[in-house]
């Protein structure tokens, strides 16, 4: 299937899909009101599969690349759901290496976001991605019926299994002790719950992710880096609180909006994507973590 951008489609139907995939509308009232954008013979069920992830376009290091070693492992979560599954990537050396937390989006641990370790994995950090749906099956392999499981699971003892995941992270073999946390859309927002929660995190990147409340921002001990897409209205609004919430507990920071992202223009399974925003994101991502996870 040929890659389509953001600009090939109405803002206004980017907005109802960004609705539908966060469960704000289903998928009837989804293909109702974007019925008014099938045109030239596309409908709108034939829309919303142009808009709905391509994994193909994902992969930017291959399972078997040679640079490094990738397997699954499964972590003790006492507090949550007994246990969590996650995609471990790490460099092929011996390390030590920093590491960091990769959490998902609210569909599960797609082929997205495991390539999304793999890519932190070629940059010498050892990459855990855990399953936040291991509770209900894990990840069904297609992001719809991902988006029913993560309904329909416990978010506070799935946040427990998260934090078990970091917690078991810090601790491996190969690895320096320090540790960041990087997050998408939902993902995100736990990464910067995780950084109000653990003191020993050293390193926060939510990309598109809801900020804490501001009375738990004080007991942020990591450096905070936030990347926002310009028309995310609704999420960039927030990043102007947070940066002063920050800047009055005297924690690390740096944030940016890009002009013209949306919301997801990192994931490039979809037509969300910007190719520019991402690249840039990226490269600031991997500059903080370097910064302060390699001191």
């Amino acid at each position: 299937m040929e890659r389509k951008k953001a600009s090939d489609f109405p803002q206004e139907l980017l907005d109802l899909f960004h609705l539908y995939v966060h469960g704000e509308i289903n998928r009837a009232a989804f293909l109702s009101r974007a019925a008014k954008f099938a045109v030239a013979g596309v409908t709108a069920a034939g829309l919303l599969e142009l808009l709905k992830p391509n994994y193909a376009w994902a992969q930017q290091i291959p399972k078997n690349d040679a640079r490094i070693r990738a397997s699954y492992v499964t972590i003790a979560s006492p507090q949550g759901n007994d246990s969590i599954r996650g995609y471990l990537a790490r460099p092929a050396g011996a390390g030590p290496y920093p590491a960091v937390l990769v959490v998902h989006e609210n569909r599960g641990l797609n082929p997205y976001i495991e390539d999304v370790a793999r890519r932190l994995a070629t940059a010498n950090f050892v990459a855990l991605a855990p399953d936040g749906l291991t509770s209900l099956g894990g990840y069904p392999g297609d992001d719809e019926k991902g988006g029913e499981l993560f309904a329909k699971v416990d978010k506070p003892k799935m946040l427990e299994d998260f934090a078990a995941s970091a917690a078991w992270l810090k601790t491996q073999p190969g690895t320096t002790g320090k540790l960041g946390a990087v997050g998408f859309c939902f993902g995100g927002g736990v990464a910067n719950s995780l950084a109000v929660r653990m003191p020993d995190l050293s390193a926060a990147v939510p990309f598109y992710g809801q900020p804490p409340v501001a009375a738990d921002v004080p007991k942020i001990k990591a450096a905070i880096l936030a990347h926002h897409g310009a028309l995310d209205t609704r999420l960039a609004a927030t990043w102007p609180d947070y940066d002063a919430e920050l800047t009055a507990a005297n924690i690390p920071h740096a944030g940016y909006i890009y002009a013209g992202a949306n919301h997801g223009f990192y994931n490039d399974t979809t037509p969300r994507y910007d190719e520019a925003a991402s690249k840039l994101a990226w490269s600031r991502t991997l500059d903080w973590f370097n910064k302060y996870l390699r001191a």
